[in-house]
């Protein structure tokens, strides 16, 4: 099983890759990064991400039908997709042990990056990354 480091490599590999992170949303904190980040600073851009996801997270309006029902460590969401004019963020939440805030940021260069090919791959990142 890949820790971290392993994981946000792999992630590189997708097409289009341009920079990936793990990020913790309740801190704005990034636990890892690779690549290069959205306006230039990766730490400034984890804290961004993590704005979003907590957003997107913490309200009802995303959770899933039935949200009473999931099991501790589920994340809320399974992903967020935001597209620009060149490239898109995918934000893959990542289900733990403990109290799940962490997610994988991918940044894909628009042009050469396959947005369903990386839903998947990073589905299945997430679900092989150890943290701890």
């Amino acid at each position: 099983m890949p820790g971290i480091d392993e994981c946000l490599l792999e992630a590189m590999r997708l097409p289009g890759a341009r920079g990936a992170a793990l990020v913790d949303w309740t801190s704005g904190l990034a636990l890892g990064v690779v690549g290069e980040s959205p306006g230039g600073d990766q730490e400034a851009s984890a804290a961004e991400a993590a704005e979003l996801a907590r957003l997107a997270a913490e309200h009802r309006a995303f959770a899933s039908v039935g949200e009473d029902g999931t099991a501790a460590g589920d994340p809320p969401l399974e992903d967020l997709i935001v597209s620009n004019r060149d490239s898109y963020h995918v934000l893959r939440f990542v289900p733990t042990s403990f109290d799940s805030s962490v997610f994988l940021h991918l940044w894909l260069a628009r042009a050469e990056g396959n947005l369903a090919l990386a839903r998947i791959r990073l589905g299945e990142m997430a679900g092989r990354l150890v943290l701890g």
